[in-house]
């Protein structure tokens, strides 16, 4: 087991690892000890009861954060003709069709999100191997397949994240920087919250949440009450 740091070890002994923390504790507790010399990242980790055993169990939803992630998100768009127009004008980092088609297959992968017009998506899908396990591979139900690439674009640099439940059961997102607000740290964890109880299975039975904690980058976790 690695060596704790004298940092994490005294940011550590602010916590009581037994209590459950409000929202507003937890975010002034993660805040006050995020002493790195960067600004870190929030860290949230929802620990749901979903069996993913069972395909109607994978939890999966889109968010938009209502201040963002607090990082540039670098978008590449497979568009043409005037869907690439729209990409450029939007503000998209990257747009093309077959280059960057053979740029991936090359290994190319330095990207946040991908967008992609229906027209080009069955090539797009031939590189799931590849996207696939990044998670970069668009999907219609994320809004990242679609017509309307401006809009799509303007979500995703605005803080718009698509969240699927691993196998264990466990949702990991990130809800902005520690260099943000407590206020607006808050209204983030509400929303990505809400989102969550939202796409609860119809078939799920019992109680859907198990555990949520936030953390920052470099700093212990803290439990935060499940409601």
């Amino acid at each position: 087991m690695a060596k704790q740091s004298k940092r994490y070890t005294s940011a550590q002994s602010t916590i009581d690892i037994e209590k459950l923390y409000n929202i507003e504790e937890a975010v002034g507790l993660v805040k006050s000890n995020a002493t790195a010399k960067f600004d870190e990242t929030v860290e949230l980790h929802v620990k749901t009861n979903a069996d993913t055993r069972h395909a109607e169990q994978l939890v999966r939803g889109v968010v938009l954060l209502p201040h963002g992630l607090g990082k540039i998100v670098r978008v590449l768009v497979f568009a043409q003709a005037d869907g690439a127009i729209s990409a450029k004008d939007a503000g998209a980092d990257f747009v093309g069709s077959q280059d960057y088609l053979d740029k991936i297959k090359g290994g190319w992968t330095d990207v946040d999100k991908i967008v992609v017009t229906p027209d080009l998506m069955a090539e797009v899908g031939k590189l799931g191997k590849i996207l696939g396990p990044k998670g970069l591979m668009p999907n219609p139900k994320a809004g990242t397949v679609t017509n309307d690439v401006g809009k799509s674009i303007k979500e995703l640099k605005a803080g718009k994240i698509d969240v699927r439940v691993e196998k264990n059961g466990i949702l990991h997102s990130s809800i902005g920087k520690t260099s943000f607000s407590e206020n607006d740290l808050k209204e983030n964890f509400n929303v990505f919250h809400r989102a969550v109880i939202s796409a609860k299975p119809n078939s799920f039975k019992g109680t859907f949440l198990n555990s949520i904690s936030l953390s920052s980058s470099l700093g212990p976790g803290i439990k935060v009450g499940v409601e």
